[in-house]
């Protein structure tokens, strides 16, 4: 059966990454709609793949072609819109990270999915990604402890992060243009939050995986021009993540890095918007050995939507309570590091 997938959202999210990963599993999916909030994209979008086009998020809930349906938008519209995607009998959810930006809105509409028994995924591509379940099977055959883990980002300049940065600056009344004034804690404290659940939010639901009971934040920053500095411990593991933006900056670089009492194995992640197939996983053994693990063709992206498509086949079933506890997780986490930062606790 070929699902008819409507798509909330018309930017690089869509275009780049749903849009040309649905159309490999053309023999599962067909997008049929997409929509935005009033760029002009999704027209453009729409008319390359024979869907139809909308504004606003009404039309594409009620068209009847519409049975899956991608939330691909702003991260603080996500909630509003899985809660009308289910007010309108849809199939199957996917979500864009981070389900939702607050507490109360990730436990409201994951109940309401689980209520509805409404297949729901959320687009976790690294914690997908064929490469992290080889280097979960490595850990668990080694059977070694744990000591710390590290997430190190380095990225060009991203419009989205500027954009949002800027718009949550203008609403706390500080001066519009220019760099964010990180000297005021407020600013500061706004900026490192957006990021984690924005940035960060990628690598958290695998660290999860590893450190699952979030404790303390022991220092958070930000880090001109965008980015950030957060320190902090989960299940007894220190947990160190990083990320910068620079202009003229280095080569892209997205590593998760697991160091434990005899190795350290190396997680590298393909850039951003690129279909590179899985991450490189390199292992340096206590003995001074080095393995490399060969890569997959499938990537994360591929991986969510086959996810999507074994639960509408009934072959898996929605863990609901695994979505609630990272949202939870990832905003816990965003809320200390934010208040450390307004406290003072960042240096």
């Amino acid at each position: 059966m070929v699902w008819g997938v409507g798509v909330i959202g018309a930017g690089p999210g869509a275009s780049a990454l749903h849009l040309p990963t649905l159309d490999r599993l053309a023999e599962r999916f067909s997008v049929v709609h997409v929509s935005d909030s009033g760029s002009g994209r999704a027209a453009s979008l729409a008319s390359r793949i024979g869907a139809a086009a909308s504004v606003g998020t009404s039309a594409l809930l009620a068209d009847p072609a519409v049975e899956v349906v991608a939330i691909c938008s702003p991260p603080d519209q996500h909630a509003a819109q899985v809660r009308a995607a289910v007010g309108a009998g849809v199939r199957a959810i996917l979500c864009e990270k981070p389900l939702a930006t607050t507490a109360s809105d990730a436990a409201e509409i994951v109940e309401t999915c689980m209520d509805a028994g409404i297949p729901l995924v959320v687009a976790t591509n690294h914690l997908y990604d064929p490469a992290w379940a080889r280097a979960k099977r490595h850990l668990v055959s080694r059977q070694s402890s744990i000591r710390a883990v590290s997430a190190s980002v380095a990225l060009p300049p991203n419009g989205r992060f500027h954009a949002a940065v800027t718009e949550l600056l203008d609403a706390g009344g500080t001066r519009r243009g220019g760099a964010p004034d990180l000297a005021d804690p407020d600013v500061a404290a706004s900026v490192v939050r957006q990021l984690v659940l924005g940035l960060a939010i990628h690598d958290l639901p695998a660290i999860r995986d590893l450190a699952p009971e979030f404790e303390r934040v022991d220092f958070a920053a930000p880090l001109p021009p965008i980015g950030y500095a957060v320190g902090f411990r989960s299940g007894g593991i220190s947990i160190l993540l990083t990320a910068v933006m620079l202009p003229d900056g280095p080569d892209p670089l997205w590593r998760l890095t697991v160091d434990t009492d005899d190795d350290r194995l190396d997680v590298e992640f393909p850039p951003a918007f690129v279909h590179a197939g899985s991450a490189d996983i390199r292992v340096r053994l206590g003995e001074g050995r080095t393995t490399t693990y060969r890569r997959d063709r499938a990537d994360g992206y591929l991986a969510e939507w086959l996810a999507l498509a074994d639960l509408l086949d009934g072959a898996a079933t929605t863990e609901y309570h695994e979505l609630l506890d990272d949202a939870l997780f990832a905003i816990a986490l965003a809320d200390a590091a934010a208040e450390a930062v307004r406290s003072g606790a960042s240096t």
